[in-house]
């Protein structure tokens, strides 16, 4: 029974995708600009366009992926400068102790 309800649904949603027809889409790289066409079995077509982005919409990404890219680049400095701080107050907690044990003997 279940095997049965399995193919069902599997036909059923395979007949819905192929009645949706033929989809082309075009796209232009260079502003992001895309367009859809779709010609369904009844003849009808749909014809869906997205623009790109316009010239401060690319200045904001730009800014956007640029702010990125600096925040990681100072991110790895401070975990850098944080672990050389953290080496040297070892090295220096170490050299105080060794002292103190000088002193005591």
């Amino acid at each position: 029974m279940k095997k049965i309800i399995m193919l069902l649904a599997a036909v059923a949603f395979s007949t819905a995708a192929f009645a949706q027809g033929d989809k082309v889409v075009v796209k232009d790289d260079a502003t992001g600009a895309k367009s859809t066409t779709t010609v369904r079995d009844n003849g009808t077509v749909k014809t869906e366009t997205r623009t790109g982005r316009t010239e401060a919409g690319e200045k904001a990404y730009n800014t956007k992926e640029d702010v990125k890219v600096a925040g990681k680049k100072a991110g790895n400095k401070v975990e850098r400068g944080a672990k050389k701080t953290g080496k040297a107050v070892k090295k220096g907690a170490k050299a105080v102790k060794n002292k103190a044990e000088d002193v005591v003997d």
